[in-house]
């Protein structure tokens, strides 16, 4: 009898300083890191053939920008960073370079939106009609790109107005994680002793027709002091966690969600870690498949039919 196994989807937020529109102060490292992070990470994804679904803000399509949006619901306000902190580096506010180098690469990746300009949809102050205005900025400028996003990611994995993405030509969304955050005791004591995995998530069909394909484990999420010790006794946990899901996904059906940001290559541990968890995948693609948002979309959605 047949028997299905998992499969392993990797998410990619794509923002540069988007991200950190709403910080008072951003983190200077990780804005720093954007772009840097972007190429290793579209270098390592080539090198060894593996796709990915970039989740784009639609913002970084434009070449230069004034940063008034005068006509956004929102309000100015949001966009002041682009007109102050920022007015001189179109670098972390713009990139259609980077948009294209994904687009030119070798594998065949799944690009998506991650909204226009990083507002969280889930909320409570954002209304239907910044929602809206979000999702039309963003088609209309991956549209004239060249570009047909139907993956969607929620900014911080936000979720909310999810019946507004089918209206824009989405067909999956990433949910939040189906199991609460364990406290960094609990994370150190699943890595010393070797047990559990991150969850092997099941699409879900959304009332809106979409699929929902939740995270199952964001790659840098444990970092500091507890991570350095952790690295000097058994090594990166993270990479550890990511292998033990891999070998659950290749005996039991379900979809290991890795996601990460360019910008949390910061370093040479980061790098190393995401290189580590690109070869575990690269090691077991043959046991465990790689898929992107939309090849997980179009597979729930033909199965439903039938």
């Amino acid at each position: 009898m047949y028997r299905r196994v998992g499969s392993v989807v990797l998410s990619i937020d794509a923002e540069l300083g988007w991200g950190f529109v709403d910080y008072e102060t951003p983190p200077e490292d990780r804005v720093a890191s954007g772009r840097s992070g972007w190429q290793t990470l579209c270098r390592l994804l080539d090198e060894r053939d593996l796709r990915a679904t970039w989740a784009v803000v639609g913002h970084l399509l434009h070449d230069a920008c004034d940063g008034r949006h005068l006509d956004h619901p929102i309000g100015s306000d949001w966009f002041a960073p682009e007109r102050g902190a920022w007015a001189d580096r179109r670098d972390v506010t713009c990139a259609p370079d980077l948009v294209e180098r994904v687009r030119a690469s070798g594998p065949d990746h799944d690009i998506g939106c991650h909204t226009y300009s990083h507002v969280e949809f889930g909320d409570p102050g954002t209304t239907r009609d910044t929602a809206a205005a979000e999702l039309e900025r963003a088609r209309g400028v991956m549209d004239a790109f060249g570009l047909d996003p139907r993956s969607f990611v929620f900014p911080r994995n936000n979720v909310g107005h999810v019946d507004l993405l089918s209206e824009y030509g989405f067909e999956s969304y990433r949910g939040q994680r189906p199991v609460p955050r364990r406290s960094l005791t609990e994370k150190l004591r699943t890595v010393a002793y070797g047990g559990g995995h991150p969850p092997l998530v099941t699409p879900q069909i959304h009332d809106s027709g979409l699929v929902n394909i939740p995270a199952s484990l964001f790659l840098y999420s444990f970092e500091g002091v507890a991570l350095r010790a952790a690295r000097h006794a058994v090594g990166d946990p993270v990479v550890k966690l990511v292998e033990r899901g891999l070998d659950a996904a290749a005996e039991e059906d379900g979809v290991l969600h890795l996601w990460l940001h360019p910008n949390n290559l910061v370093g040479e541990p980061e790098r190393q870690r995401i290189e580590s968890v690109l070869r575990a995948i690269d090691a077991r693609r043959d046991e465990v498949p790689v898929e992107t948002m939309a090849d997980v979309a179009r597979r729930e959605r033909a199965a439903r039919v039938r």
